[in-house]
């Protein structure tokens, strides 16, 4: 299957998911509101990402590690750095909203959801240095970086924010466990899918490396942001009918 094919059907995909997600979810408070929202926009910026490099505009040609390595004009391989520039808006936005969730009631604990966020900015950013490199040693250097990053991340979901989470009621703390290990299994696929694409190891095709990422995407994006959404809605059904104190309905109908 041609990589551009790929990449002009994951945009329509993500288009079409977070426009769903934005006009189904509801906002009867401020809580629910931020929560669709997060959920509706991060699917349409990884859609202009994507079509940044179906049009061309979000990706590069930069030698193989090979070619680079003895001062070789060819081979190359196509660098796709738009993904990057979506990655650097929409992981935060997944982890906040995240983190939220693990805290809907209970007092915020603020560090944990910013240290979070803060050491995926640096996992994306080493990534990209990985990506970026045409010399092995740099490359794999800023590989092993980028996976500390990612433990940090890690981290802050299944120990702080995990922690905190206990002390909400049974439905928040199934949610939440849920929500995080979703990500955490389908984000782990991603620096798998880097290290033998050609950006890598160069074990796999383009056009192959270009739809694992695709669909790691659309499950972390548009699966996993629809079912968010709709979980958020029955915990908000729930706060609403026990008239929980910590919830102030914006309007009464959905």
């Amino acid at each position: 299957m041609n990589s551009n094919y790929i990449l002009w059907a994951t945009t329509i995909i993500m288009l079409a998911g977070g426009l769903f997600i934005l006009t189904t979810g509801k906002r009867r408070t401020s809580p629910e509101g931020l929560h669709t929202a997060l959920h509706g926009i991060v699917p349409i910026i990884a859609a202009c990402s994507y079509l940044a490099m179906a049009t061309g505009q979000g990706l590069i040609l930069l030698p193989t590690t090979e070619a680079a390595a003895v001062g070789a004009v060819t081979p190359t391989r196509i660098f796709y750095y738009a993904r990057y520039i979506d990655w650097t808006f929409t992981t935060p936005l997944l982890l906040l909203s995240l983190g939220l969730t693990a805290m809907r009631h209970v007092p915020k604990r603020h560090g944990a959801i910013v240290g979070a966020i803060l050491a995926d900015a640096m996992m994306i950013v080493t990534a990209f240095a990985f990506g970026a490199s045409e010399l092995g040693w740099t490359k794999w250097t800023w590989f092993i970086v980028s996976c500390v990053a990612f433990l940090g991340v890690y981290y802050a979901i299944w120990m702080p924010q995990l922690e905190a989470n206990a002390a909400e009621r049974d439905d928040i703390q199934y949610t939440y466990r849920r929500n995080a290990s979703i990500l955490s299994v389908v984000w782990l696929g991603y620096p798998v899918i880097l290290a033998v694409a050609p950006d890598g190891l160069n074990i796999v095709s383009d056009a192959a490396s270009v739809l694992g990422i695709a669909i790691l995407d659309v499950i972390a994006k548009v699966v996993y942001g629809y079912m968010s959404t709709v979980s958020d809605t029955k915990a908000t059904d729930r706060d609403l009918a026990e008239d929980h104190p910590s919830v102030v309905p914006v309007r009464r109908a959905a």
